[in-house]
């Protein structure tokens, strides 16, 4: 065995940015070879000593993992999944060597800079946890494995993938080992993806990536199944006749400073028709730019309207949603509209009703259309969450970010399990408690228009905000499958 710790692999790109990072990696100690992988390999490029050219398609893919584990002959293996230049930080290689040996970690990865626009910024990444199952997790570029945890893993790699297959690698490394954070900042990565992040949230139901979520869904479905937090598609019968309540539903908006939106959101509302009798209740959390004043004048226009200041200051969304379902005159179902945004007709709130009745379920979940603020339609335009299946649904919602919205609930269930006081993930976190249990019915139609704007909460989050609220997601999906663990066991 060599005295070089690591092999490295890494994309082929243009020819220029390969070199650079070629110059970065050979000069080091530690590394015994790089390979630098693609099809079409360059006859002009000039290589080191130490690197050299594998025919390995991608890296992403079931054959590139198994590949990798043939060539690697040392006991660390270094993947980087760019192609742009890579600048390593003092001794940074060094420095996950020696954590990789001293934790015994499956995987580390660490902090690291980006530059971004011509300007370089810290980008810190966020413990891997039992519930970080999204397949777009960010370990930034840099990935250093245990080997011989990588050739286990091929070994076990049962199903051929093209897209899935460095998913699926980091899966079952994690049934067994620990992945590890470095909180340094230990390299510099180029990033080519401008986009604010509001943008960016949507990539995963976008149905140009179709091809890719199925086999992300496989390899997290099979992981389940491995680690004892799949669920078979078997719900107990929902009755709706137990409970008395005043009208068959209710609406329920929470709001906080949408003195531009409100208006519209509950005008949208008072247009519904129904064979039946609703409310809308709006849970005004201390609203101080002339929300309160708007929704005491339409207040006195319709008295469907129900006007809620909570008694305490301390809600978030998840805690106004709850002074809404536990309120006296709510209805049987409660239905979801977000303070800016509007019913796309004037047969939403039907349709969802007739959904509970004939999909017999705890919960709906409806599509809605992406639009301005002007209601013009934008990219990418119908978010139906087509990923969500009868037989699957209820475990590929641990591996995706969201469930899909508009949102309604049969209120004793959701008055059982109550929604997390967090402004955040609280009806992701209220959606998977409820799939433990129950099955969510589904509707692929859009019935409600999706602004976004400038103020929405998520239009352009800083790095530190997106880990907050990507911690708290893994957070909810840790507890969750835990839960579900449990369930199985008994």
């Amino acid at each position: 065995m060599t005295k070089s710790k690591i092999t490295v692999f890494m994309p082929m790109g243009e020819i220029t940015d390969i070199e650079a990072t070629l110059n970065e990696l050979s000069v080091n100690a530690q590394i015994h070879e790089v390979f630098i992988t693609g099809k079409n390999i360059p006859e002009v490029m000039h290589l080191p000593e130490k690197a050299c050219f594998s025919e390995i398609e991608s890296l992403q893919s079931t054959a590139g993992i198994k590949k990798m584990s043939e060539l690697s002959k040392t006991p660390y293996t270094l993947i980087y999944t760019k192609s742009l230049p890579l600048k390593l930080g003092a001794f940074a290689l060094e420095r996950m060597l020696q954590v990789a040996e001293n934790t015994r970690a499956g995987m580390v990865y660490s902090d690291h800079y980006q530059m971004k626009d011509g300007k370089l910024q810290p980008l810190p990444v966020i413990d891997y946890q039992m519930g970080s199952l999204r397949d777009d997790f960010n370990f930034g570029s840099l990935m250093l494995y245990e080997t011989d945890a990588l050739v286990k893993a091929a070994q076990d790699m049962n199903e051929v993938y093209k897209f899935a297959g460095l998913y699926d690698l980091r899966l079952r490394v994690s049934q067994h080992k620990m992945l590890f954070r470095i909180p340094e900042f230990l390299y510099t990565e180029m990033e080519t993806d401008t986009r604010k992040s509001g943008e960016k949230m949507f990539d995963y139901v976008d149905p140009r990536n179709r091809a890719v979520q199925i086999e992300m869904e496989k390899a997290c479905t099979q992981h389940l199944k491995d680690i004892g937090g799949w669920l078979k598609p078997e719900f107990p019968e929902v009755k709706f006749t137990e409970e008395q309540f005043p009208v068959e539903a209710s609406v329920i908006i929470p709001v906080r400073n949408r003195i531009k939106t409100i208006e519209d959101a509950i005008r949208s509302v008072f247009s519904q028709k129904t064979a039946f009798d609703f409310n809308l209740i709006v849970v005004d959390n201390y609203s101080t730019d002339g929300t309160t004043e708007k929704l005491q004048q339409l207040a006195r226009e319709d008295n469907r309207l129900i006007h809620v200041i909570p008694d305490r200051n301390d809600l978030g969304i998840g805690g106004c949603w709850n002074e809404g379902v536990f309120h006296e005159k709510c209805g049987k179902f409660a239905i979801q509209l977000d303070s800016d945004d509007l019913y796309i007709n004037h047969s939403v709130i039907q349709h969802i009703v007739d959904a509970f009745y004939t999909q017999n379920c705890a919960m709906v979940v409806g599509s809605y259309q992406m639009v301005n603020f002007k209601l013009e339609e934008i990219p990418p335009g119908l978010i139906d969450h087509r990923e969500w299946t009868p037989d699957n649904g209820r475990n590929n919602a641990l591996r995706i970010n969201g469930l899909g919205a508009p949102r309604a609930f049969y209120t004793p269930v959701i008055r059982s399990i109550r929604v997390p006081n967090v402004s955040y993930g609280e009806d992701y976190a209220l959606g998977l408690a409820i799939s433990r249990h129950y099955q969510i019915g589904r509707i692929y139609e859009p019935l409600y228009l999706c602004r976004r704007w400038e103020e929405n909460t998520d239009a352009s989050l800083d790095v530190n905000k997106m880990n907050a609220h990507n911690t708290y997601k893994d957070r909810i999906r840790t507890i969750e499958l835990m839960a579900r663990m449990e369930m199985n066991r008994r």
